[in-house]
């Protein structure tokens, strides 16, 4: 038996403890979906595709009731396959995941000792900060003035510690990008032994003729990894689909830690019937086209601060400080009339709200309701 006195805390406790740091994680806070007094409440909290998902994508879930004793195939075959003839890749340098989120994961396990660092900009998803806080790394973060990504606020900060860094390009919660160049430069700067992560999640939405998601750059650099999800443009959220293109040794390492089944049989056929609808995915599409500017030009209009211009299914607005004119008074007034927006606390935001674009009459209900709301 050991010396006690050799002991640490965590031995000697009475009950377990989990390992320093875990319990100053700020624990992951959804938007919400339901309102008091409210029984079918407008969504707009969440970024979901207010479109729905791919009949052909809802057709090929149902198909797999037959085969809910089986365990998935732990390669992902059919979507890899699909995903490597849609985008040009080779199929054996993708990753795939329980959504975007758990890539990240991976990335943080596989590369992150304690006292290593990750690099990201002051209003990054939260999931990078909550996976590199997890393997006992610091979450160095980078200023975003104007609450865009800037390229050189993040070599600041970069150092011989630092073994990641995430972009999320277009950002969430802010909705703004950097072009490719910005993204090409940073690269550039980066020491070789760094991971450069492109979070793509919201890059079907970018339509400027400079912006990129990464996946030319990441065919022929060794440390870049991009990723996209099956949540928002193919509008499969409940499925938890995410995918990673990366460097064949970065692919190998996170397979070893990766687990077999993390992609059930209906999401990888939900997937791949997705994939292939171009005429939902340009619907879609089609649809934040036509009113992110005119929502965007409506707030304006209403005296609120619309951080932008965003690029994504979703915008930032900012409100006064005025007390009955705050972003928390907003949001439940908002509430109150069955309109659910995200407040972004977690994120350091306390005077916005996140609001989802939706449906033409949920849009103008939204416009109408805070009209009212800045009249007082």
């Amino acid at each position: 038996m050991p010396d006690t006195a050799d002991l640490d805390d965590r031995a000697r406790a009475s009950r377990p403890l989990p390992k320093p740091g875990i319990m100053d994680i700020h624990a992951y806070v959804p938007g919400k979906a339901k309102a008091e007094g409210v029984a079918e409440p407008v969504k707009l909290s969440a970024n979901e595709n207010i479109l729905g998902s791919s009949p052909k994508a809802r057709e090929a879930y149902a198909s797999a009731v037959d085969q809910l004793h089986i365990y998935p195939d732990s390669r992902t075959t059919i979507l890899r396959n699909a995903i490597a003839e849609q985008y040009r890749l080779e199929p054996e340098r993708l990753i795939f995941g329980c959504g975007s989120d758990e890539v990240f994961a991976l990335l943080n396990q596989t590369f992150l000792e304690p006292g290593d660092n990750i690099v990201q900009g002051e209003y990054a998803f939260a999931a990078f900060a909550i996976g590199a806080h997890a393997c006992q790394a610091e979450v160095k973060i980078a200023r975003e003035p104007d609450y865009r990504i800037d390229v050189d606020e993040i070599l600041k900060v970069v150092d011989g510690r630092t073994r990641l860094v995430f972009l999320a390009n277009p950002g969430n919660p802010t909705g703004t990008w950097i072009p490719f160049s910005e993204v090409e430069r940073l690269h550039a700067a980066l020491p070789p032994s760094v991971v450069l992560v492109l979070d793509g999640a919201y890059s079907e939405f970018a339509l400027d003729p400079t912006f990129s998601d990464g996946l030319d750059l990441a065919r022929t650099a060794s440390n870049v990894v991009v990723t996209h999800t099956f949540s928002k443009l193919h509008g499969l959220a409940a499925l938890r689909v995410g995918w990673g293109y990366a460097p064949a040794e970065i692919v190998a390492a996170v397979d070893r830690i990766r687990l077999p089944f993390n992609t059930s049989i209906p999401a990888q056929l939900a997937a791949v019937a997705g994939l292939k609808d171009l005429e939902f995915q340009k619907a879609s599409i089609d649809h934040i086209e036509q009113w992110r500017p005119w929502l965007t030009q409506q707030l304006g209009g209403l005296g609120l601060d619309v951080v932008g211009p965003s690029a994504t299914n979703f915008v930032l607005v900012g409100f006064p400080k005025t007390p009955g004119k705050t972003a928390a008074d907003a949001d439940a007034f908002l509430s109150a009339r069955g309109l659910l927006t995200r407040r972004v606390l977690n994120y350091g935001l306390p005077d916005h709200l996140r609001i989802t674009f939706g449906l033409e009459a949920h849009n103008r209900a939204l416009v109408d309701a805070l009209a009212e709301f800045m009249k007082g």
